[in-house]
């Protein structure tokens, strides 16, 4: 009896020990290597930090669950066709160099928004599709930001943003006012502009041929 029991004792004690071993070698494997790896990543020559007004609308971006609709990481050609959605080259690790957290996403109900800033740099677009998605893109699935605005009766007062929208989508007389998380959640994504080359070299050996 005491025999048997030694023996499960064994056994258990060899299946915790190399449970834990492959525990240990997949946290070194997909945590502490790629942080190694990626630990001294340079931002490309072209890469800005966020403003302070850009942190504040990405914390709205993140508040609102924008991430769980829309990714920021468009694919390799040979992966996908996100470059000829208009979507731009495949990022890389130093494209997200001051991105704290990371917002790569993984669904794309929405489109990809790596270089909206690019292909919409407009302000007065981004306020108005926030507040009316489908006056902008018909069939559009995406939610309307309502709360993120103030409808008005009346005039606006100095200094503040009016949302320039098409005919129809507000009442005559009315007004929309958007809130400073709306501007700072635009000033965001307008900053989403990654059209520089993706590595620093290829800018020096472009810089050096001419």
């Amino acid at each position: 009896m005491f025999k048997n029991k030694s023996f499960w004792e064994m056994d258990e004690l060899r299946i915790i020990v190399g449970a834990m071993v492959i525990l240990a070698f997949a946290t070194g494997l997909l945590v502490v290597l790629p942080y190694l790896l990626l630990e001294d990543v340079q931002a490309p020559e072209g890469l800005k930090p966020y403003s302070k007004e850009q942190l504040a609308g990405r914390q709205v971006y993140i508040a609102n669950g924008c991430v769980y609709c829309h990714s920021q990481q468009p694919r390799d050609p040979a992966q996908g066709p996100d470059q000829k959605r208009g979507w731009g080259r495949a990022s890389i690790a130093g494209d997200y160099k001051y991105d704290t957290p990371h917002l790569l996403g993984t669904m794309r109900t929405g489109p990809d928004l790596f270089n909206i800033g690019a292909r919409q740099p407009s302000k007065d677009w981004h306020l108005g599709h926030l507040y009316q998605p489908r006056a902008y893109t018909p069939g559009s699935i995406m939610p309307a930001y309502p709360f993120l605005f103030e409808n008005r009766v009346g005039l606006a007062k100095e200094g503040e943003e009016v949302v320039n929208l098409p005919a129809g989508v507000i009442q005559d007389g009315h007004v929309i006012i958007a809130k400073p998380e709306a501007i700072y959640l635009v000033q965001y994504l307008q900053s989403l502009n990654h059209t520089y080359p993706a590595l620093n070299s290829d800018i020096r050996e472009k810089r050096d041929s001419n």
